[in-house]
């Protein structure tokens, strides 16, 4: 919130002093119900990677969360995961079927451990298939024919550039709640997994999600040809977690 003065009176960002709204908020249910964790994708089921990072030791408390949302989580949000989302938003707000294809292919070919792949296709399927019980779009059931044609996955991450498109939402606003969201399901994780309770969880969430700003704008300046993030960590984690011999995760 910021204050201004306009014809004498004080105005904030979004209210006015009289209680008023002055900015058109009408897209904040959907992009409220649909980053919501009731929003049924089946995320809960998925650790992608991190439950074999807690095997191998990287993460034991509060403390090594803290940091490995800040050292792993956000350069990944801020070099590839954002950029991409914005790809997919600017194409999808296009109407480009075939850009959305080739970002798909693009996701793909960066997902190098096989779990972690098939996990985001299915999060992204089953995603996209909640869409379609809420929104009426054909730009919705084209994308939906040609994920079903197997031209592309249909990847969670392009998923959720075309509803924001298609929701008319903020790009910012779809970068935040999926920034958010991906802190918050690693903190999901960490209940199950490591001794930690739910204050410890909250504190790591919040230190981390503090960079949202941040890790938001430098995202916008990633250039297309220069997107990208390894971290062969997480790489070995989910390759690893095809091969444990007991696991709480699907990924």
């Amino acid at each position: 919130m910021f204050s201004t003065r306009s014809a004498g009176a004080i105005t904030t960002s979004c209210v006015t002093v009289e209680g008023a709204l002055t900015e058109d908020v009408s897209w904040l249910p959907f992009l409220l119900q649909t980053a919501d964790a009731l929003f049924p994708t089946g995320a809960y089921a998925h650790s992608l990677g991190f439950e074999e990072s807690v095997r191998l030791g990287v993460v034991r408390d509060e403390g090594s969360l803290r940091q490995f949302l800040l050292e792993h989580v956000l350069p990944a949000q801020r070099e590839q995961e954002l950029p991409y989302l914005r790809f997919a938003f600017d194409a999808a707000q296009a109407g480009d079927l075939s850009e959305l294809r080739r970002i798909d292919g693009e996701i793909s070919a960066w997902k190098l451990a096989a779990e972690t792949r098939e996990a985001s296709a299915q999060l992204g399927v089953r995603r996209l298939k909640a869409l379609r019980a809420i929104l009426e779009a054909p730009f919705l059931a084209a994308f939906e024919r040609v994920i079903s044609a197997g031209t592309i996955r249909g990847h969670h991450l392009v998923v959720c550039g075309v509803q924001g498109a298609l929701g008319k939402l903020p790009l910012d606003a779809v970068l935040g709640a999926y920034f958010y969201a991906s802190l918050a399901a690693v903190c999901a994780a960490a209940l199950k997994l490591i001794r930690i309770g739910p204050d410890g969880c909250q504190r790591a969430l919040r230190i981390a999600s503090a960079n949202a700003a941040d890790v938001i704008q430098r995202s916008h300046e990633v250039r297309r040809a220069d997107a990208g993030w390894f971290n062969p960590l997480l790489e070995i984690a989910s390759l690893r977690h095809a091969r444990a011999a007991e696991r709480l995760f699907i990924s």
